[in-house]
């Protein structure tokens, strides 16, 4: 077991003091609870706690008021945020104001303990955990609250404060230069320029040229000297995107950049410092492309410093609604006529796998506030622009390859996809369902909480399902 220590929680549901008091109890922790920011003042002046845990929404106002001035009295002190207002902007804050570590609610106990040992670690060994950042954080580009997206907020904010060089993995359109832009504006270069450069979107001859720079007479066409990308964002951020698809040849010559920190120009001799953050970006495996001998292991140990990976659309459909709503809003702010997402409409969208993710999605509202005649989007508008024969069963996980299969099994014993017409969906839906449901519940053997945590739905509704097709919870996989 790890340092003991005397801690204050901080919150207004009593289970959560309840319960995190019992657990930090069971550690040998001395524990006090609050239920407001006049409580946790109170008891600051006569209890002296190693960690304060505290909410940000309490009765009487904002949890993180205040904060600094208490780290300002006890600098010694490590405060961990919990929020149940899970954004880009609740991570950011709670680095401006010293925290040790940001969670978000619902949060694991277990993450709470570990953090609270490591809390009580660091103050013994005098080292910090967020940095104070003191930065603007309006008008955020990323949307979700999601897990996925919390750790991805979370690693954010911890990068703010320093130059590590950061590589953003993910499918396209899950919003990886999104992520380099908010890591600039928000961060210590953020006066400074922001430039990207898309590997794939230009000829393998030119690359080096775009981003070393090329003087006068290097090759047809070079008339004058022309600073490359590099150049370009002194002291800023250089967004190298598609990094997977850079040629070996400059791989090389970036590497040498990197460990140099000098650019010459194509055609040149003579060296140009540069002072560069690097953040690059991939959808692909660059583990495999570096044994398929297609991207250098050493340039990977160089970029992939700090990875970022951004979720696929489809394993954070909790965000869906929220983007939709987001991207109908902001087409409103841009002139577009207002729109809402009926309930029906709602609940279609979650079923929908979202291969474009984000961007597929952002385009479908953008299109929507256009097109849409009526202020209230409907189920029936979707259906003319989703595929239906690929939506999902009830919230399934399509990310899932055994969802996969089950789907591409059905379509060939059936010999037919779900279409567009809604009483044949009715009527297959009828034969899909049981056999999705049997072949979920024998992945998991039997175990109906990890069933339905696969398939997107709540324990409740999966019994019912189960009732409904007089499933056994216990069966086997079919026989294919």
């Amino acid at each position: 077991m790890g340092a003991t220590g005397a801690v204050l929680v901080v919150d207004d549901d009593p289970a959560i003091c309840v319960v995190v008091g019992e657990a930090l109890r069971r550690q040998g922790h001395k524990v006090k609870t609050a239920a407001s920011i006049r409580e946790r003042s109170a008891l600051m002046s006569s209890f002296a706690p190693d960690v304060l845990i505290t909410d940000v929404m309490l009765p009487d106002g904002d949890g993180l008021d205040g904060v600094a001035d208490i780290l300002a009295d006890r600098p010694d002190l490590n405060v961990i945020i919990l929020s149940a207002q899970n954004t880009l902007n609740t991570a950011i804050r709670a680095t401006e104001k010293g925290a040790f570590e940001y969670l978000p609610k619902p949060f694991d106990l277990n993450e709470l303990t570990r953090a609270v040992s490591d809390a009580l670690g660091a103050r013994q060994d005098g080292e910090g955990g967020f940095a104070e950042a003191g930065l603007p954080h309006d008008g955020l580009p990323l949307v979700g609250r999601s897990p996925a997206m919390q750790e991805v907020y979370r690693t954010i904010a911890r990068v703010l404060s320093n130059d590590l060089s950061i590589l953003v993995l993910g499918e396209s359109g899950t919003g990886k230069e999104l992520v380099a832009e908010a890591i600039h504006s928000l961060g210590q270069r953020r006066t400074k320029p922001f430039v990207a450069i898309n590997m794939a979107a230009i000829p393998r001859e030119l690359i080096e040229a775009e981003l070393f720079g090329y003087e006068k007479g290097a090759f047809t066409g070079a008339h004058a000297r022309t600073a490359g990308k590099f150049e370009q964002a002194q002291g800023g951020t250089l967004f190298l995107d598609e990094i997977g698809d850079m040629p070996m040849e400059a791989q090389t010559r970036l590497l040498r950049v990197l460990q140099s920190g000098e650019v010459t120009t194509v055609g040149g001799s003579k060296a140009v410092r540069v002072n560069v953050r690097i953040i690059a970006a991939t959808n692909k495996n660059l583990p495999t492309l570096i044994d398929e001998g297609r991207f250098r292991q050493d340039l990977y140990y160089r970029l992939n410093v700090v990875p970022v990976s951004l979720p696929p659309l489809r394993d954070r459909r909790d965000d869906v609604i929220l983007l939709a709503r987001h991207f109908l809003e902001r087409a409103a702010q841009d002139g577009l006529p207002r729109k809402a997402l009926s309930d029906d409409a709602a609940q279609l969208m979650m079923t929908w796998h979202w291969p474009g993710n984000v961007r597929e999605l952002q385009n479908m509202m953008q299109r929507l506030a256009v097109l849409s005649r009526e202020n209230i989007i409907t189920a029936d508008m979707l259906r003319n622009m989703l595929p239906m024969d690929a939506v999902s069963t009830d919230y399934a996980a399509p990310a899932d390859q055994m969802v996969h299969a089950v789907r591409d099994w059905t379509k060939r014993r059936l010999g037919v996809g779900l279409g567009q017409d809604r009483a044949l969906h009715d009527d297959l839906l009828a034969v899909v369902e049981p056999i999705l449901l049997q072949e979920v519940l024998a992945s998991v053997d039997g175990n109906q909480i990890r069933a339905a945590a696969l398939l997107g739905i709540n324990r409740n509704t999966l019994r019912k399902k189960l009732t409904d097709y007089g499933l056994d919870p216990t069966a086997l996989r079919l026989a294919d």
